[in-house]
């Protein structure tokens, strides 16, 4: 087992912005600016949380143009799963 692994994939989800950006994820990919808008936080907060989301890759980033659109990885729905057991 791969103990520091899968201490950085808890420390990406291990803040209650984060958990609500994977479940804003799991409905369909969305920019940086969306999250921002959607969740009512400051984009450079957002940016700091995708960040460390996708770091730990429970999310992933594609390039459009300009812009960066976040998606949930499977890694992202198996935690959000495991999750709402918890819940």
């Amino acid at each position: 087992m791969d103990y520091k692994r899968l201490e950085k994939i808890a420390k990406g989800f291990a803040n209650h912005r984060r958990i609500e950006i994977l479940e804003l994820l799991e409905k369909r990919p969305v920019s940086l600016s969306q999250i921002s808008t959607i969740l009512k936080v400051n984009i450079k907060t957002a940016g700091e949380h995708t960040r460390r989301l996708e770091s730990s890759g429970l999310i992933k980033k594609k390039y459009k143009g300009r812009e960066v659109v976040h998606s949930i990885s499977d890694l992202g729905l198996d935690i959000l799963t495991f999750l709402r057991k918890l819940e």
